[in-house]
């Protein structure tokens, strides 16, 4: 089984159990996981004494199941994706790619297929002795025109024993189901509503696909990593790679952002009209968390090449989403900010990479690069789920556009990680709460925590923000950005100022690395900052301060995991 012990993290799905390390390297440690493998390997029984036909479908949700056990016929009936039906009820398990795909029908132009190509060190030149991690991301559309197959796997190693898992939609049910090959079997690894379960949440694959959705991290211009219209991933002339015939499909990151914009989209709006069907909302924390908190981010950077930077060059165009969430703020809510985005000046950036020592790191090749990463300045932003999620909210009446803009206004200057936002989860319902009450027993319940706090704490500015009238507080809002973004604008002109953007940028890259998003080294800098140096936060003055500890988590319980057909919400 060593083809299993995959480098990346979010590939080696049954590679680690719950309560493993959280470290870079784990899934390259094999005692990593070494339970979890025993138990579906166990399960399997003796991979040479299943032959070609008589393979089975098991399931093993990391963190539910003590052990991996065969779907029985009523279970495997009930799966509706296309996996289940063009393959598994067929009794059919291709165990490479190139024989799933060739299982599938013939993409058409009303059903098509498309492949992509990622790497983290696709931007370094062929022939350094580095680990390429290419991998292929290819969609499908095979029970309509919309895609319901995303399929992840190594595109440089063995088909046959690389990494291969499926996230396929069920549209009956109204989830994703997550399947993964063990050869010579596959594996169910649960459904999107096994991602909100409190046993496997954070677990097996839900540790990536945290909301249970799928995942593309670099998902806007200029798409990091990917091979897209900003940047060719570099093979050499005779990398074997080029005569595949996927690699010679490849398009671009920039169309595989318009797919995983939709599919994220398609489960926020079955899993709400689920959860809210019968008018009252089982666990309003499972939805407010989107609100209040960072439950995942995406990463973006400045659409121009680090290497081309130089100390006479023009000003440099940081992310938007480093400054605030402008996707919710500014797209979603509309309000009327009239500032343009700082722009930070090229010679403080090229000072700022000598001054804090970036340089690309690979430790376990030894490879180390100075410089920043091919596209400069990544750092975390927003997750497209996350505001996802609140878009639907407003959209459908469940909560205001005004509650929403008084959430993200609270510490609108930490678009992520922000403990000031987290700590009103606390006044978040747990239980069954109906639809049409949930806004008002939130606002009161922070309300009246706020009567006995000073004016500072976040429940009393959420309820200072709230009390605006309705036909003045988009103004309001807009001005307190303006604002902001004028004072960051001459900061940022400052090598001090600068400076201290880049300490708070590094602060929200060591939270990124504490998430099981993190999966490669070559992700993001490394700089001479210490790796426990106190987290910071952006003050609305435009500076940057020590950022107070974040508050408990908000309690609450979560929904049990429903069968594999995901047919129960609750």
């Amino acid at each position: 089984m060593d083809g299993f012990r995959e480098r990346r993290r979010a590939t080696a799905w049954l590679l680690r159990d719950p309560g493993a390390g959280d470290s870079g390297d784990s899934a390259r440690d094999p005692a990593v996981g070494a339970a979890t493998r025993h138990a579906v390997l166990a399960a399997i029984g003796d991979p040479g004494s299943l032959v070609a036909g008589a393979a089975t479908l098991y399931r093993y949700v990391s963190g539910i199941d003590q052990q991996a056990r065969p779907l029985d016929a009523q279970e495997l009936q009930e799966l509706g994706d296309p996996m289940a039906t063009v393959f598994f009820q067929q009794n059919k398990y291709p165990m490479t790619v190139q024989d799933l795909l060739a299982g599938l029908p013939q993409p058409t132009a009303a059903a098509p297929q498309s492949v992509h190509l990622i790497s983290e060190a696709g931007q370094i030149p062929p022939g350094v002795d580095l680990p390429r991690d290419l991998r292929f991301a290819i969609t499908r559309a095979v029970q309509g025109r919309e895609v319901d197959l995303l399929i992840s796997t190594g595109a440089d190693s063995d088909p046959a024993t690389t990494f291969l898992q499926v996230a396929a939609w069920d549209q009956a049910a109204g989830v994703f189901n997550y399947y993964m090959r063990i050869s010579p079997a596959w594996v169910w690894a649960g459904n999107s509503w096994s991602a909100l379960a409190s046993g496997s949440r954070g677990n097996g694959c839900f540790d990536s696909h945290i909301n249970g959705s799928v995942v593309m991290k670099e998902l806007k211009l200029p798409w990091i990593n990917w091979q897209s219209q900003a940047a060719t991933i570099q093979l050499a002339p005779d990398d074997p790679l080029r005569a595949n015939p996927l690699y010679q499909q490849v398009i671009g990151g920039e169309s595989l952002e318009l797919t995983v914009r939709s599919l994220i989209s398609r489960w926020t709006t079955a899993r709400l009209a689920a959860v809210t069907r019968d008018g009252s909302v089982a666990q309003p924390d499972h939805l407010m968390r989107h609100l209040f908190t960072s439950t995942t981010v995406n990463l973006a950077s400045s659409a121009t090449q680090s290497s081309v930077i130089t100390t006479s060059g023009g000003d440099l165009a940081l992310p938007a989403g480093f400054w605030l969430n402008k996707d919710a703020l500014l797209d979603d809510l509309a309000l009327p900010v009239g500032s343009a985005l700082p722009m930070a000046p090229a010679a403080l950036y090229v000072a700022g990479l000598s001054a804090f020592g970036f340089h690309l790191e690979e430790k376990a090749s030894g490879f180390s690069q100075p410089g920043d990463t091919f596209f400069a300045f990544v750092v975390p932003e927003a997750a497209y789920e996350d505001n996802d999620v609140v878009r639907q909210l407003v959209r459908q009446g469940v909560i205001t556009a005004k509650f929403a803009a008084c959430a993200l206004m609270l510490d609108f200057t930490n678009p992520v990680f922000s403990p000031a936002r987290a700590q009103l989860m606390a006044h978040v319902p747990s239980t069954p709460t109906a639809v049409t009450a949930l806004q008002d027993q939130i606002v009161q319940a922070i309300s009246q925590a706020a009567a006995n706090l000073p004016g500072h704490s976040p429940e009393s500015r959420f309820a200072a923000d709230w009390a605006l009238s309705d036909d003045s507080w988009p103004a309001v809002f807009a001005q307190r950005i303006d604002d902001y973004l004028g004072r960051v604008a001459k900061l940022i002109s400052t090598s001090a100022g600068f400076d201290d953007y880049v300490r708070l940028a590094e602060s929200r890259r060591r939270d990124f690395r504490a998430m099981r998003l993190n999966e490669f080294e070559l992700t993001l800098p490394v700089t001479n900052i210490p790796p426990n140096a106190p987290g910071l936060q952006m003050l609305e003055d435009g500076t940057v301060a020590p950022r107070p500890s974040r508050p408990s988590p908000a309690p609450g319980g979560t929904p049990p995991s429903g069968p594999p057909s995901g047919k129960d919400p609750s």
